[in-house]
C-alpha cells in the first residue's frame, strides 16, 4: 500500500510559514437556521483571532431581527422553513470569497440542499457537520468533480455519499483501518475530491488516491471535538495558504490544536 502514510508528529510545519501576516484573502463561514446560529458565529470569531482572513458570517435572513447589524456579517435570503434560499445573491457571494466553510446548522429541506449543491460543483469550499447530509439527495455526480471541494465527514456520512453515488465498494464501521483506506483510496481516484475522516481512532486524508492517517490521540483533538469547527477552520486557513499541497496542509493542520 505505497498510497499510505502514516505520521506520529507534524512533518509539514514548514507550512506555517506560509500565513501571510495581511490580511488579503477572504472566506465566508456559512451556516445556520432561524432557530441556531452559534456555530457559525462561533466559528467565525474564532477564524478572525487566528487567522489573518478577512472573514464573513453568512446567514439566513431569518435571523435578521435576532442579530445587531455588524461588518462582517451578511444576511441571504431564506425560506420559509428558515433557512437558504437558492438564490443568485448567494451563488454570487460564494464565488467571490478565496475559500468558503459551510459550517452546518442547516435546516433538512430540498431547497437549501439544492443551494448548497450548487455552490459546491465549483470553487474552493470546505463542507463538514450537516452541511455533508446536504449533499447527499442532489446532483452529488458532478459535486464530486469539484477538485477544490473538500469533504470534512463521518464515516456514516461518507457510506451515505458512496451509496448516493452507487460506488462499487461499501465502507463498513466494522471493517479494519486497512480495508478502509483502500476503499477511500479507489474512491479519491475515481473522484478528485479532497476527504478527511475519521475511523478507529486514525484520521484519515485522502486525495486522489494517496492516503495520510494519523493517531487521534497524537493530534490534541477527540473523536468530539473534532467536530466543534477549530479543525474546520484550520483545514480551510492551511489549505488557503498552501494552495495544491491538500494532503501537506490538512495534516499540518491536525497538529498544534488551540482552543476553541
Amino acid at each position: 500500500m505505497d498510497y499510505l502514510h502514516k505520521f506520529n508528529d507534524n512533518p509539514y510545519e514548514d507550512l506555517y510559514w506560509n500565513i501571510s501576516e495581511q490580511t488579503k484573502n477572504t472566506v465566508n463561514v456559512i451556516g445556520g437556521n432561524a432557530k441556531n446560529f452559534h456555530v457559525p458565529a462561533r466559528v467565525s470569531e474564532y477564524f478572525s483571532n487566528s487567522y489573518p482572513v478577512d472573514v464573513k458570517t453568512v446567514l439566513p435572513d431569518a435571523l435578521k431581527s435576532k442579530l445587531p447589524p455588524l461588518p462582517n456579517l451578511i444576511f441571504l435570503e431564506s425560506t420559509d422553513s428558515g433557512s437558504f434560499d437558492d438564490s443568485d445573491k448567494f451563488k454570487e457571494l460564494a464565488k467571490s470569497a478565496d475559500y468558503n466553510l459551510l459550517i452546518g446548522d442547516f435546516s433538512k429541506n430540498s431547497i437549501t440542499e439544492k443551494a448548497i449543491n450548487n455552490i459546491c460543483k465549483a470553487g474552493k469550499i470546505v463542507v463538514t457537520r450537516d452541511a455533508v447530509d446536504n449533499l447527499i439527495n442532489t446532483d452529488l455526480e458532478r459535486v464530486l468533480m469539484n477538485e477544490d471541494l473538500i469533504i470534512f465527514a463521518s464515516m456514516a456520512q461518507l457510506q451515505k455519499l458512496f451509496r448516493a453515488v452507487y460506488y462499487p465498494k461499501v465502507l463498513l464501521l466494522t471493517q479494519s483501518l486497512m480495508q478502509v483506506a483502500e476503499n477511500i483510496h479507489k474512491f479519491t481516484l475515481s473522484y478528485p475530491v479532497s476527504i478527511v475522516t475519521l475511523h478507529d481512532a486514525q484520521m484519515i486524508i485522502a486525495k486522489n488516491g494517496n492516503i495520510n492517517v494519523v493517531p487521534i490521540e497524537k493530534t490534541g483533538y477527540s473523536p468530539i471535538t473534532i467536530w466543534n469547527g477549530e479543525l474546520a477552520v484550520k483545514i480551510t486557513a492551511m489549505n488557503l495558504f498552501n494552495p495544491d499541497s491538500f494532503l501537506e496542509a490538512t495534516t499540518a493542520a491536525l497538529f498544534e490544536k488551540k482552543s476553541i
